[in-house]
């Protein structure tokens, strides 16, 4: 006699299970799948500072080594990336070090990059827009011993006796003092030199140009920021036309100039 229980078989009194053992196995895979979503969709959240002024930084880019997933933090130097644990991220920044994170339980970070070299001193002016040329006349005006008496001045001195060698200016470069000298007004060059870049390759012309706006506005600018002597000598043509055809390039590789990945076994060490 052959009896039907739902989808259990009994045959002379043997009871088949192979109908229920399938079902077990269905929904084993099915629990093990959803498991695999939720670790899959798994984020970490943190905020990036400035290691010596403790300040928050913004637009930093962040990366996933191990899934290529990329981002920025936002204004609020506060980012939040799929990953998990044994994940490595790279924390990178222009003006800053890199700075590379292998994660472990915390799901919150504080990064703190280090800058590549000295911050300036930063001066509000209320009431008035600062431009860079302006920057740099008050920076010269609070680090004026670089600029007066540490400053390279002429090996070579005149005076009624003739010519000679200017033992002061001698001194100033060969001191320790001359050469941070130097190497200060080199920093507040360069940062007048990027002042300047800001000031022309700005996010209002780049996305009136392009039409991008937000994540993809500020992943273009880094990819494609122009250097210092193109945008003094550029015209406006010459300048729109850089933007055009740089964001042609960005529409056929978005990923191109992308942070290259660490090897994993250098990491590990």
């Amino acid at each position: 006699m052959l009896i039907f229980v739902k989808d259990m078989a009994i045959r002379s009194g043997t009871v088949s299970f192979k109908p229920i053992m399938k079902i077990g196995a269905i929904f084993i895979l099915a629990v093990a799948h959803v498991g695999a979503v939720f670790a899959q969709g798994k984020t970490v959240d943190g905020i990036v500072f400035d290691k010596i002024t403790k300040e928050r930084i913004a637009k930093v880019s962040v990366v996933d080594l191990n899934s290529q997933a990329s981002i920025y933090n936002n204004l609020k130097a506060e980012f939040t990336i799929p990953a998990k644990k044994g994940d490595v991220l790279v924390f990178k920044k222009e003006g800053y070090f890199n700075d590379t994170i292998k994660l472990k339980d915390d799901p919150t970070l504080a990064v703190y990059l280090t800058r590549t070299s000295i911050p300036l001193k930063t001066v509000y002016i209320q009431g008035r827009f600062l431009t860079p040329q302006n920057q740099l006349e008050i920076n010269k005006q609070l680090y004026n011993k670089a600029y007066g008496s540490l400053a390279d001045h002429d090996l070579i001195s005149i005076n009624r006796n003739g010519a000679g060698l200017s033992i002061d200016a001698l001194y100033n470069m060969l001191s320790r003092q001359g050469r941070n000298a130097t190497r200060l007004r080199g920093i507040i060059d360069r940062d007048y030199h990027e002042s300047l870049i800001d000031a022309r390759f700005n996010n209002t012309l780049v996305a009136s140009i392009t039409g991008l706006k937000d994540q993809q506005l500020t992943d273009f600018m880094f990819k494609y920021r122009p250097g210092y002597y193109f945008v003094q000598e550029a015209s406006d043509y010459d300048f729109i036309k850089y933007i055009r055809n740089n964001f042609r390039r960005y529409q056929r590789n978005p990923t191109a100039y992308s942070l290259a990945p660490l090897y994993q076994d250098k990491l590990d060490k």
